[in-house]
């Protein structure tokens, strides 16, 4: 049996243990088409051989002489083909967000000294050209859709021969676990991009940790969709965990597809992010105002129900029967809605709102929050399926095994561990402050519940003072005010302030709903926000959060606002947290307003 210690491992692990007809799967003119596990072992490496074929490969394989190509794409076969292809070139693979803008790339694309990039689209590729004058490093452009006048990537994979697919073997077996399998630029709220070194021994340790932590049984029979960007470590490494489990990976179309997609495959889980489950659970409620008479009070009673679910502590009979009737009244279209075989959801990225997760799991919707910066490849805790009583509402789980987590005095989360990054590419200085006598500083604040699982408390650096010198963390604040269906977005401010303040993005469909109920006409979102009614109806919701708050942290003022925050705006990072810096400078005029 294969030991794998490196990600490209996974294939030959595969074909070994569970070979599959459907190791990945996505639409192809509108049908499902599957890449079996010995045809992606074929694929990879030709993909290699025409790579080196250009002269790509690992050269003495430290981290500053490794070629580095770089990819930008949507989820698909071709990104992990890719992939997997660099790395058994010795190269390192250089992922983008396909939304990252032009200057980021090229920023990116110079700091790496990128020779090669992989695009998906025609989009991506305009994108590409008109910055290659500017990244001297470049020397093509491959795309992975049949572009009239641009190389397609079966360029390369045409280009193989046996002498270079005999390179290949020879490549791949001087490969080690310290080699670095990938950078990943890093944009977080503010700032330049980082670029974050991951070994292959860091992924793949973080890989079994988490497979064994959650866990992830072997599961050939198993599928998952896939739609979080695939450049982002959390949906990275969650795919390797699929791959080693023999788990089929099929791919959505594209995030307006996800619904369509999930009733086609029926899969038995997926990852998420909390911003995107926000978004289902919002559609579920807007459905649920638009219903009339029994079916209504149904609907609003089992959600009721659902909000007080703990699946630590049994509700009592009467509680349970109640909760098994409306599971078969109304949270079965859920289900439905879902594919109805949804053994588990993970989310990670950010604060999952409490409720939601009450809520989800009350309907079988079993949903799981984990935690973990990228610095750590990344899972650092997750909720776990079993054995029971393993998961905490409102917590991200207990550690996974094989890692030592501590809390600094401050509740800083810290980290040790063969899941902790080789550096910063480039920046000695920035390492030397994050990773200190090997423990990773994760700039989170966290605390143990019941000495066993975390609750992160806030980032570090989005800790704020009053001008009256009183500590807020703002994100504790805006993820419980977020439980209102009235509000889509949030920020919470009153930095050397007198006080602390919020501006609101309203759930537009919500409040279009409640304006119709009460006989207030909606014209425009600029009309709707100011509208006196529904000001004070705002000021109602946030006094009722108000109470749960000590004075100092209680909003004293705060602003409607008739924009959606979004990534292509510039007001959230594509992980879909809040740039807070951005958001400040953008909305100046408002603040100062505030606190006139």
């Amino acid at each position: 049996m294969i030991q794998p210690k490196r990600l490209f491992d996974a294939v030959a692990y595969q074909l070994e243990k569970f070979p599959k007809s459907d190791m990945f799967c996505s639409k192809v003119n509108g049908t499902w088409k599957p890449w079996s596990t010995a045809e992606t072992q074929q694929i990879v490496n030709r993909l290699s051989a025409g790579l080196l074929s250009l002269g790509v490969g690992g050269k003495d394989f430290t981290v500053e002489n490794a070629d580095k190509i770089a990819i930008i794409s949507n989820n698909r076969p071709e990104w992990v083909f890719t992939d997997l292809a660099v790395q058994q070139t010795g190269a390192i693979l250089v992922p983008l967000y396909p939304t990252t803008n032009p200057l980021e790339i090229k920023f990116i694309l110079n700091d790496a000294a990128v020779e090669y990039i992989f695009v998906s689209s025609t989009e991506m590729l305009e994108k590409i050209k008109d910055l290659k004058a500017d990244v001297p490093s470049l020397k093509n452009i491959f795309t992975f859709d049949e572009i009239p006048g641009a190389d397609h990537w079966s360029k390369l994979t045409a280009a193989a021969d046996d002498a270079l697919l005999a390179k290949v073997d020879a490549t791949r077996s001087a490969i080690s676990e310290a080699h670095v399998a990938t950078i990943i630029y890093t944009s977080g709220t503010t700032g330049t991009p980082k670029g974050v070194m991951l070994t292959h021994r860091n992924i793949v340790s973080n890989v079994f940790f988490s497979k064994e932590s959650f866990p992830f049984v072997d599961a050939p029979e198993s599928k998952v969709l896939s739609f979080l960007p695939l450049n982002h470590i959390f949906e990275k490494t969650v795919t390797y965990i699929y791959l080693f489990s023999g788990i089929g990976i099929f791919y959505a179309e594209n995030m307006d597809k996800i619904g369509d997609n999930l009733k086609e495959v029926c899969p038995d889980g997926f990852t998420t992010v909390p911003r995107l489950l926000e978004k289902v659970y919002e559609r579920i409620m807007s459905k649920g105002n638009e219903l009339k008479g029994i079916k209504r009070g149904l609907f609003f009673w089992a959600v009721a129900l659902g909000k007080k679910y703990d699946n630590n502590i049994s509700g009592g009979w009467w509680y349970n029967l109640q909760l098994a009737i409306a599971n078969k009244l109304v949270f079965s279209k859920w289900r439905e809605a879902l594919g109805n075989r949804i053994q588990f959801i993970v989310t990670g990225g950010a604060a999952c709102q409490e409720n939601l997760l009450r809520i989800f799991n009350a309907a079988k919707i079993p949903v799981y929050e984990g935690y973990g910066p990228t610095e750590n490849s990344p899972v650092i805790s997750v909720n776990r399926r079993f054995p029971p009583g393993n998961t905490r509402f409102g917590t991200t789980g207990p550690v996974i095994n094989g890692i030592e987590a501590m809390l600094t005095e401050e509740g800083e989360i810290c980290v040790k561990g063969s899941t902790v990054m080789k550096g910063y590419y480039k920046r000695q200085d920035l390492t030397d402050e994050t990773v200190i006598d090997g423990w990773l500083h994760t700039g989170d604040i966290g605390t143990f519940i019941d000495g066993k699982f975390l609750k992160i408390t806030d980032r570090k650096k989005e800790l704020f003072k009053t001008s009256g010198g009183k500590y807020v963390a703002p994100q504790m604040i805006e993820n419980k005010c977020k439980e209102s269906p009235f509000i889509e977005q949030m920020i919470v401010i009153g930095s050397e302030r007198k006080f602390v303040a919020a501006l609101i993005v309203p759930s537009f469909t919500i409040l279009k709903q409640w304006m119709g109920q009460n006989n207030i006409p909606f014209t425009t979102k600029e009309e709707a926000v100011r509208h006196p009614d529904v000001v004070a109806m705002y000021q109602r919701v946030i006094d009722k959060y108000n109470a749960l708050f000590n004075h100092v942290e209680q909003i004293k003022k705060f602003e409607l606002l008739h924009d959606e925050w979004s990534v292509e705006t510039g007001e959230m990072t594509p992980k879909l947290s809040l740039r807070r810096k951005v958001i400040m400078e953008k909305y100046k005029d408002v603040v100062e307003n505030i606190y006139k």
